[in-house]
C-alpha cells in the first residue's frame, strides 16, 4: 500500500500534521440530552447515529469502540451538528491525516445536522477537523442525494472544493405511504404472491402463523433473545458473525435495543408457526423513517421462505403506520430477498471530503482508499469462490 503514496509526504504528515483523534473529544462524553434534541431536529434521519444506539456501539461492539466526535454548536450553545469519527490509520491501516465517519453497526454514516443550521454546522465541524490535523473527511455509506449531502456540497463549494466519490450503489427502500397490498401486487405480481401464499400455508402446517411486534422495553428484551437464537442458528452463526456469538456485540445490542425501545425507537418483529419462532428482525425508527437492521431465520423452514414471509408482514406493518413514510432496508446492493419486494431505491456510497484547497495530500488519500478497496474486493471474491467450490464438493 505504501507504493501508491509518496513516502516523504506520508512521513511529513505522520506526526505534526496527522489527524489526531486525541485532539477531539471522545464520543462517550458527548452530552446525551442535546444529542437527542439534535436528532429530533436533524435535516435527514439516521437511526444508527441516535445516542442510545451509537453510545452502545461505542461502549462494546467489536472493532467499533472508542470513537471521537466532531460537533458544532450555535452562538446560544445549542448542539447543531454531530458526527462520530475515527482516524484513517485505525480503519484503513494507512497513516495518512484523514478522519473517517465511525461505522455504527448499521450501514449508514449520514451526520446529524440541524435542519435550520445545517451549513453552519458543517462549516464548524470541518474547521474542527482541520484543527485536529485532518486534510480530508471520509464518509462511508453516506446518503448521496439527501439533504445532508446537499448542505455538505454547498459548504465545500464556498471554499472552491467538491466531494470525491469513492463508491456508489442503489439501496432498496420502502415507500410506506402506499397501500401495502397494492405495493406488493405491483412489486411481486400475482404469480409470485400465489406461490408465497402456498408457502405460508405450508408453514401453517406447523401451527397458526402469526406476526408479533415487541415494542416496550420488557417485550423487546425478551424478543431480542429469540432473535439472537435465530440468528446464531443460521448461516451467520456458522460463519461466526451472529451478534450473540461475541460478548461485546451481545452487550451492545442488548443495551441499545432496550434503550431505544424506551424512547419508542426500536421494535423486534417475530414470525411464529404455532409456538415456534421461524424468523425475526430488528427495526429502528428515527423521525418518519424506519431502518431494517437485521434478520434471522430458522433454516429448518427454508422451503417456506420465512425471511420473505417476515418481510411481507413488516411491509404491511410499516405501511399501516401513519408515523412512518419510508424504510431503509440497510441491505447490500442487489439483495436477492428484499430488492424484489421493496422497489424504491436511493443512492448510497462513500465520499471523500477535502478540507483544504490545492492540498497535495488529498489525491494521496484518495488513491490509498481506492487501492485498499480494490484489494478488499479481490479478496472477497476469492473467499466467495473458495466457499462455492467447497459447497460443490461437499
Amino acid at each position: 500500500m505504501a507504493d501508491i503514496a509518496d513516502r516523504a509526504m506520508i512521513r511529513g504528515a505522520s506526526d505534526r500534521d496527522a489527524a489526531d483523534a486525541r485532539a477531539l473529544p471522545p464520543l462517550a462524553g458527548a452530552p446525551v440530552g442535546p444529542w437527542r434534541a439534535l436528532a429530533e431536529r436533524a435535516i435527514e434521519p439516521n437511526g444508527y447515529y441516535q445516542p442510545d444506539w451509537e453510545l452502545a456501539v461505542d461502549a462494546s461492539a467489536r472493532g467499533r469502540t472508542d470513537a471521537s466526535v466532531l460537533s458544532a454548536s450555535n452562538d446560544a450553545g445549542q448542539l447543531i451538528g454531530l458526527l462520530p469519527v475515527i482516524p484513517m490509520r485505525r480503519i484503513y491501516k494507512i497513516p495518512l491525516p484523514a478522519l473517517v465517519g465511525a461505522e455504527p453497526y448499521g450501514t449508514l454514516c449520514t451526520p446529524l445536522l440541524d435542519r435550520d443550521a445545517a451549513e453552519h454546522a458543517i462549516a464548524k465541524m470541518f474547521q474542527q477537523a482541520r484543527d485536529a490535523g485532518a486534510h480530508a473527511l471520509i464518509l462511508r455509506t453516506m446518503s448521496l442525494e439527501g439533504a445532508a449531502m446537499t448542505a455538505i456540497r454547498a459548504v465545500l463549494a464556498r471554499d472552491g472544493l467538491r466531494p470525491r466519490l469513492l463508491s456508489a450503489y442503489q439501496r432498496a427502500e420502502l415507500d410506506a405511504t402506499r397501500d401495502a397490498d397494492a405495493l406488493l401486487r405491483d412489486a411481486l405480481g400475482a404469480k409470485r404472491l400465489k406461490e408465497l401464499r402456498r408457502q405460508r400455508n405450508r408453514l401453517a402446517e406447523h401451527g397458526a402463523v402469526r406476526f408479533d411486534v415487541a415494542r416496550t422495553p420488557h417485550e423487546v428484551a425478551a424478543a431480542l433473545e429469540t432473535f439472537l437464537a435465530l440468528e446464531a442458528g443460521g448461516w451467520k452463526g456458522k460463519r461466526g458473525t451472529a451478534l450473540g456469538q461475541h460478548p461485546g456485540d451481545a452487550a451492545f445490542i442488548r443495551r441499545a435495543a432496550v434503550a431505544m425501545a424506551e424512547a419508542g425507537r426500536c421494535e423486534i418483529i417475530t414470525l411464529y408457526a404455532g409456538d415456534t419462532p421461524v424468523a425475526g428482525g430488528i427495526v429502528l425508527r428515527h423521525q418518519d423513517r424506519a431502518f431494517f437492521f437485521k434478520i434471522g431465520i430458522d433454516e429448518r423452514f427454508a422451503k417456506s421462505s420465512p425471511g420473505t414471509q417476515l418481510t411481507l408482514e413488516l411491509t404491511r406493518h410499516l405501511c399501516a403506520d401513519g408515523a412512518i413514510a419510508s424504510a431503509d432496508s440497510t441491505a447490500a446492493p442487489g439483495h436477492p430477498m428484499i430488492d424484489p419486494i421493496w422497489r424504491g431505491r436511493f443512492a448510497i456510497g462513500d465520499v471523500l471530503l477535502p478540507l483544504r484547497r490545492h492540498d497535495p495530500l488529498v489525491p494521496v488519500i484518495h488513491a490509498a482508499v481506492t487501492m485498499r478497496g480494490l484489494a478488499y474486493e479481490a479478496a472477497r471474491r476469492a473467499v466467495g469462490f473458495i466457499r462455492n467450490r467447497r459447497g460443490k464438493s461437499a
